[in-house]
């Protein structure tokens, strides 16, 4: 009996541990893997089918499960600067440890695995375009004549300026690009505020951390750079305006200017139908007080 009620509850904690899989999302990363006599898996849609039959059971047992992306580059790296044999199980699992502490991460929420790779790729993007906006502020340093952080200073700024525009659109969902050119990568950052039957606004903290801290390098180097918001809500057309970085602040863009970069291939220069429900107009006024002022020097 003793022994039964054991085994009961090994069963009862074994759902109280959480686990993490590193994913191969990619034929490339993939075929790297197999150089390890280890990783006996040959045949990428087979390994992808087999780890969404395990995702499925453990959430039918009731376990929650963290998916993260496996880089077999980073895990080279990290078996090279740990003394782990690369072609053993045990570095894959301690390698996918330390992924699920600071790499990026999804849960596991019942999709089909052909739904959560884009999810799973999408949030390392992110992840690595705020860690490289964030290492180019903080080079920035002090200002030489007043001792001000630059990059903290645009940062400020850069918060007040995204609050304001999301207090100033039109009611509905609203997405955010701010796109910056003029630094050595060119930065994409998307930013979703969606609007609930209360009228309240909701955010992804990650998301909007990344999203201001790409706009407060534009502001902080000078762009060149920009923004466009999309508004939607039932019942009328989405409405698209946008912002160029002009110095550390923003420049309204005109209809016809939003109107041109929606309805202009970028590779031809060819004019493109543009969208039937949409309004292409003037973003709204901002204010006079739209944040505390960036860095003056």
């Amino acid at each position: 009996m003793t022994h039964t009620d054991h085994q009961t509850m090994r069963r009862v904690l074994r759902r109280e541990i959480a686990g993490t899989i590193g994913l191969l999302t990619d034929e490339h990363d993939f075929r790297a893997m197999r150089r390890y006599r280890s990783f006996t898996f040959d045949d990428h849609k087979i390994y992808l089918e087999q780890v969404e039959a395990l995702l499925r059971t453990r959430a039918s047992m009731g376990s929650h499960t963290t998916i993260a992306l496996f880089d077999p580059q980073e895990y080279a790296e990290y078996c090279a600067e740990t003394g782990l044999d690369p072609d053993a199980p045990s570095s894959r699992t301690r390698f996918t440890a330390e992924l699920a502490a600071k790499g990026p991460t999804i849960p596991y929420d019942g999709r089909p695995l052909a739904d959560v790779v884009p999810a799973l790729v999408d949030e390392a993007v992110r992840q690595a375009t705020w860690e490289y906006a964030a290492t180019l502020l903080a080079r920035l340093g002090s200002c030489a004549t007043c001792g001000e952080d630059i990059g903290r200073a645009a940062f400020t700024r850069a918060s007040g300026l995204v609050v304001r525009i999301l207090d100033t659109a039109p009611p509905g969902n609203r997405h955010l690009v701010c796109s910056i050119t003029g630094t050595p990568e060119t930065l994409v950052s998307v930013l979703h505020a969606d609007e609930d039957d209360q009228g309240a606004t909701h955010l992804d903290e990650a998301e909007a951390l990344e999203f201001t801290t790409v706009v407060a390098l534009g502001l902080a180097t000078r762009g060149p750079g920009g923004l466009v918001m999309r508004t939607s809500a039932p019942g009328t057309p989405d409405r698209i305006y946008g912002w160029r970085l002009r110095g550390d602040d923003l420049e309204p863009l005109t209809a016809g200017e939003v109107f041109d970069a929606y309805c202009t291939d970028l590779d031809s220069g060819d004019l493109i139908s543009p969208e039937s429900g949409v309004d292409y107009c003037v973003p709204p006024d901002l204010g006079s007080d739209t944040a505390p002022p960036g860095h003056q020097h």
